[in-house]
């Protein structure tokens, strides 16, 4: 998955779709997993990071993961491959 590299994230987790002028916040979890989205990272090291850094379970995170994919993917915030 590809996030469109004009996507402007600030420290405080607001998200700015400058293509379309929307607008999202984003929680801390969220904020990390879009860094690391768009940094390329495999849906495993994503994973990976959030099982390392926060106490949760396998499962929950894999299934968390693909619903904020598809919250991105609906919002129109990726691009297409």
């Amino acid at each position: 998955m590809n996030i469109k590299k004009n996507i402007a994230i600030s420290d405080s987790g607001f998200l700015f779709n400058p293509s379309s002028g929307d607008s999202y916040s984003l929680n801390p979890v969220g904020q990390e997993i879009l860094k690391l989205l768009k940094d390329d990272k495999s849906d495993e090291e994503v994973v990976a990071y959030i099982l390392k850094n926060y106490m949760t379970d396998k499962d929950a995170v894999e299934k968390d993961l693909y619903d904020f994919k598809n919250m991105l993917e609906n919002f129109k915030l990726t691009e297409d491959e």
